[in-house]
């Protein structure tokens, strides 16, 4: 994170002269001109950081040999949220930069990333960027990465001065492969990233593989099946550029080809031309890798009749963002929605203000309930809402109730393995081996350990732990707060399996407000253990949304009969003894003795007629207890 990839893609793109070279010296230009240009997005602008990989194609004269060579270009994420995007990339890359911060060395994402290229077998570049700072120690971290990577030759540059930038990019040119395919076969092109035009429907991003596509020409899907005529075609640099000649192979491009359903258009899937009979079409032997979803979230629209544009409104970002997986569920007080998975927090607070900048849509964002199975003597039953689990009162005996566990896989550098353990054992973990290994081991999509030696950065001992995790302990917060605990350096991963269930002492916990019913939509399954925590919490929020009646109101958590927390929000009090005069004690009682009848009878009139707003819903149900209605939350 923040180690100067896009500040490098934006000097590289003005040596290729791409776009127009910055003009530092000028006091009239507008030196924000070629900050990050690659970085399009308003959630990026706003939050200074790439969320999404973009390529374009840039045209070099070297003055090595004075030939023109196209080089197409991926400035990709740092973030681990967007992992997806570095491995979707390297799908069509032969070669790749990679970045260090001179001022900060190796980082766990420089791991994490490496490791992914090396799998792949890419040419690498290691390259030390702000050797410019005065913090800068590009002798000292040119040995740590020379040892990470087992190459001498480390290139020092400056993105932000362009200092070392033209030797690196002849030295691109010099040691990285060119793509092999042949221009004179039948067209096959290879898809790895897609977006929707509201003018010209689904826009694919191909790399050409072999042959040559221009428009009118017919191109069919190997997965699909579908037969589709590309209306238009041209490169990046860096918005769309129309190439009235067509793409050829070993360019990176996109097509349009009036595909309007988002689910025709599928990463890692080949076009070939419909000249080719199906049974003799043969598919890119590439793959792009996925990531397992961390962070699960019900997105409901903060108006129940916008729940089409909402769907349609996900389905369309989705092309954009793969990592994304989407089911159905509905809420008793929010109505139908969908529970998303996603890649940690920060992607899924990205994808939520993406929604609201893109396509105007607000969402209330909720935890998601994890389904349970209800044993008794009759039969079995699976609670898929809070509503429908049985309060402790209600509860018949002999029923038992069991929550779904999943395998976790964790793998830590040794000094964080205590308060990783102590992170497992809050979230009832139950630890079922723990071994120690020479190097960080990666799992890959089919969950086979992948020992890549040599890797390792310092001289020091990880340490593999497995453990059997309750599903509803991992799917809000929990790999965030490995992340942290292990300095960016923990590995996760857990394996569904079959559906496996273990007993748990789950209860129901009920709210009510002013001591009327239990508001069914509040209702919460916690684990009996974090019920008064989680009670208190409920409570703390309801209090800070709730507003202030003519009397007072009072919130309280139930276990079954039981109090078990209470929370008390003070009636609005109007001064009436401001317009006495002289200080006479009995007038002063007289009118706030009068003031209290009043209120006791409105109170008696208003019993359980206390106004909840919607955003009470959403504070017990978000992940973090904030009302999301973003653009609103943005402008104050």
């Amino acid at each position: 994170i923040d180690h100067g990839k896009s500040t490098l893609s934006d000097r590289l793109l003005e040596i290729t002269k791409t776009i127009p070279k910055q003009n530092l010296n000028s006091s009239n230009h507008n030196l924000n001109q070629n900050r990050q240009v690659l970085d399009q997005l308003n959630v990026e602008r706003e939050r200074g950081i790439t969320v999404k990989a973009v390529a374009v194609s840039m045209f070099y004269n070297s003055p090595k040999n004075h030939l023109t060579y196209l080089l197409n270009l991926i400035d990709t994420p740092g973030h681990v949220d967007f992992t997806t995007e570095v491995l979707r990339s390297l799908s069509v890359t032969q070669g790749a930069i990679l970045l260090i911060d001179a001022t900060q060395g190796v980082q766990a994402q420089t791991l994490a990333v490496l490791r992914a290229a090396r799998l792949r077998q890419l040419k690498i570049l290691p390259v030390l960027n702000k050797i410019d700072l005065p913090s800068a120690e590009p002798d000292r971290i040119a040995q740590q990465v020379s040892r990470l990577t087992g190459q001498t030759e480390i290139f020092k540059i400056s993105a932000k001065t362009g200092d070392g930038v033209q030797d690196l990019l002849q030295a691109i040119i010099d040691k990285f492969p060119a793509p092999t395919g042949d221009r004179n076969q039948s067209m096959r092109a290879f898809v790895f990233d897609s977006w929707f035009n509201h003018f010209h429907g689904v826009v694919l991003l191909v790399s050409i593989v072999d042959g040559s596509l221009k428009k009118g020409d017919k191109i069919k899907s190997y997965k699909t099946g579908k037969t589709f005529q590309v209306s238009d075609c041209g490169i990046m640099q860096p918005s769309q550029v129309s190439l009235p000649s067509g793409l050829h192979s070993g360019q990176c491009g996109w097509i349009t080809c009036a595909m309007k359903n988002a689910k025709e258009a599928i990463l890692g899937d080949t076009f070939y031309s419909a000249k080719i009979p199906s049974e003799q079409a043969q598919p890119v032997q590439q793959t792009i890798e996925s990531r397992q979803s961390m962070v699960f979230a019900g997105f409901y629209p903060t108006d129940t009749q916008a729940y089409d544009k909402l769907a349609d409104a996900i389905q369309r970002l989705m092309l954009n963002d793969r990592s994304v997986t989407l089911s159905r569920e509905s809420s008793f007080a929010l109505g139908q929605g969908f529970r998303l998975g996603f890649l940690g927090t920060l992607h899924m607070d990205v994808f939520r203000q993406r929604l609201s900048d893109e396509y105007a849509s607000e969402v209330i964002i909720t935890r998601p309930f994890v389904p349970l199975q209800l044993i008794s003597k009759a039969n079995t039953k699976i609670i898929e809402n809070p509503i429908d689990f049985p309060s402790v009162r209600g509860r018949a005996d002999g029923i038992k109730i069991f929550e779904r566990v999943v395998d976790g896989t964790i793998i830590v550098p040794d000094q964080f393995t205590g308060p990783i353990m102590e992170l497992c054992s809050s979230h009832r973990g139950i630890q079922q081996t723990f071994e120690y290994i020479s190097s960080p081991s990666g799992l890959n999509q089919n969950n086979t350990e992948t020992d890549l030696k040599g890797i390792e950065l310092d001289e020091q001992r990880w340490v593999r732990m497995t453990y059997k995790i309750p599903l509803s302990e991992i799917v809000t917060t929990f790999h965030s707060s490995l992340k942290s605990l292990s300095s960016g350096y923990g590995i996760f991963n857990y394996d569904l399996g079959d559906d496996e269930f273990i007993e748990a002492d789950l209860v129901r916990l009920d709210i009510i407000v002013n001591k009327s019913a239990p508001i069914e939509a509040f209702a919460t399954v916690i684990h009996r253990d974090q019920a008064v925590r989680e009670a208190k919490t409920i409570l703390s929020r309801l209090r800070t949304v709730i507003h202030k009646q003519q009397f007072e109101v009072t919130l309280q958590a139930l276990l079954g009969s039981k109090i078990i927390a209470s929370e008390r929000i003070a009636a609005v009090r109007k001064d009436v003894t401001a317009g006495l005069y002289g200080g006479h004690y009995e007038r002063k009682m007289k009118h706030l003795q009068k003031q209290k009848e009043g209120k006791k009878k409105l109170r008696m009139l208003s019993v359980g007629k206390v106004e909840i707003p919607q955003e009470a819903f959403s504070a017990v149900l978000s992940v973090d207890g904030q009302v999301t209605k973003s653009k609103q939350a943005r402008n104050r």
